[in-house]
């Protein structure tokens, strides 16, 4: 009650956000391997449904628990911005929770960023699979902009010819 601030309090924290970036990056991979595994293991299953039966589970599944990390930045966000909306501006709380806001916006920015990257090479393996594995184009530093068919105009007899392009 003597000094109801939170920005401050966000603004130090908020660098710590960029790590959920990385987890973010490994997020399907982590889904696909719990699936995996439960669908593999009984053992594993049985062990994963013990533990969801815990009280402090909430009735939620592991997936669910996982879930949480990815939804948290665009909650803070979300929560950040109606708190600024009814802050009166020339509150003390004010320039800190401006600046906490930009800093996880930063963070919100990162973990967008970084599903983009990995949608992207999760599409060029699919075409590097699809290729026969003779090419590698799977590196960072590629990118797919644009995949679909088109037709290639022989330039003695202008027959055309069916092919499917992938830049």
């Amino acid at each position: 009650t003597t000094t109801p601030r939170i920005g401050d309090i966000l603004q130090k924290l908020a660098p710590f956000l960029k790590m959920y970036g990385e987890y973010v990056k490994n997020f399907d991979n982590a889904m696909e391997l719990v699936k995996t595994w439960t669908e593999r293991s009984p053992q594993f299953k049985f062990i994963i449904e013990d533990i969801q039966k815990e009280k402090v589970c909430g009735n939620l599944t592991l997936q669910h628990h996982m879930l949480e990390p990815v939804q948290r930045i665009p909650r803070y966000e979300m929560l950040l911005k109606d708190y600024l909306r009814k802050l009166p501006q020339d509150s003390l709380d004010w320039k800190d929770a401006e600046k906490s806001l930009e800093i996880i916006s930063t963070a919100a920015s990162h973990s967008n960023s970084a599903i983009r990257k990995m949608e992207n090479l999760k599409k060029l393996l699919e075409i590097y699979e699809m290729l026969g594995e003779e090419e590698d184009i799977v590196n960072p530093s590629n990118e797919l902009i644009k995949e679909g068919q088109i037709l290639k105009l022989a330039a003695r007899n202008t027959s055309a010819q069916e092919r499917y392009l992938f830049l």
